[in-house]
């Protein structure tokens, strides 16, 4: 219910918020502003209907958040303590840090290299200025993992996890996480009056009717939520945010920078299915997320850190004959 009042409310929201954006648009043109706000200009003048919708939707999830905290209250919650989320000390949170990062980046990279030479991908002739790297590289490395992994594997599975099993939980979280990073309308679709008050339902229409599609939803969809179980799992069994963390950085990173750097190869054999426009879709990319599932369980073993490790096998691991 949570995620049909977001999605519903966001539908409501997009098109007010699509002429407030045109409107601070045609202001910053005019008036004589500080840079970061005419560069905000510049972005919300050249935004269409579907990047006021995903705006919309972060604003009403967050809204309607609490209303969610509420309703996980009422269902009753799992006061055994082993699933929340415990103090690391710095030297471990470190390494498993750098293990996600390794692990995640290393194997996308061998992936692009891999495909470079199968032509599927070809070398972009121009470098990127630093300001290009700090802005499409750098900044989402920084924001994207701290922000997402402390929104879905921290508060929403989290909170899942008080009145549901882990992999219950874990799949629940991983399908929301895949559903909301693909909601925005296929290439190319324009709607007829985006400032419209309907505008944003038949937007909503055709982003949900896009899901029903096989190649997208097996190459595209499929990708990003293996990517939510992994680092739902890491969460878990780890028992804290910093392997996710660190998993999902290096995947921003070397994503980003195959973007800038490579250009997809036209009318390749291995496309769509074994590859798509970009490293995140195809079959190629999953087998490398099962490889780096493999990865992340034997580096869990090497670091000693599933969930409860530092007990001495006082307990028993509840993910053991979950995932294991």
């Amino acid at each position: 219910m949570w995620m049909i009042g977001s999605l519903v409310l966001a539908a409501a929201m997009a098109p007010w918020l699509f002429q407030l954006g045109k409107w601070f648009a045609e202001t910053a043109a005019r008036e004589d502003l500080p840079s970061a706000l005419e560069a905000l200009g510049v972005s919300c003048r050249r935004a269409e209907l579907g990047r006021y919708f995903s705006r919309s939707l972060i604003v009403s999830a967050l809204a309607t958040l609490p209303l969610l905290i509420w309703r996980i209250r009422i269902l009753g919650g799992n006061d055994k303590g082993v699933m929340s989320l415990r103090k690391t000390s710095w030297n471990l949170a470190a390494a498993q840090l750098l293990m996600g990062c390794l692990i995640a980046g290393c194997l996308v990279w061998c992936l692009v290299l891999v495909l470079e030479n199968q032509g599927a991908f070809v070398r972009d002739s121009k470098d990127p200025s630093f300001r290009q790297l700090m802005g499409k590289v750098l900044l989402p490395t920084l924001a994207a993992p701290l922000i997402e992994e402390w929104l879905f594997r921290g508060l929403l599975l989290g909170l899942w996890l008080r009145s549901a099993r882990p992999l219950s939980a874990c799949l629940g979280t991983s399908l929301i996480f895949a559903f909301l990073h693909f909601l925005s309308p296929p290439e190319g679709f324009q709607i007829a009056n985006p400032q419209a008050p309907g505008a944003g339902f038949e937007l909503l229409a055709v982003i949900l009717f896009h899901f029903t599609e096989l190649q997208f939803f097996i190459t595209d969809f499929a990708t990003l939520f293996v990517v939510g179980m992994i680092l739902a799992w890491t969460r878990v069994a780890t028992g804290s945010l910093w392997m996710a963390i660190g998993l999902h950085a290096g995947w921003v990173f070397t994503f980003k920078c195959a973007t800038i750097y490579y250009d997809a190869a036209a009318n390749h054999w291995l496309r769509p299915w074994g590859v798509g426009e970009n490293v995140r879709s195809g079959l190629l990319p999953m087998l490398s997320l099962v490889i780096t599932a493999g990865l992340c369980h034997l580096a869990m073993r090497w670091l000693r850190v599933s969930r409860l490790s530092t007990h001495d096998g006082e307990h028993k691991n509840p993910l053991k004959s979950t995932f294991l």
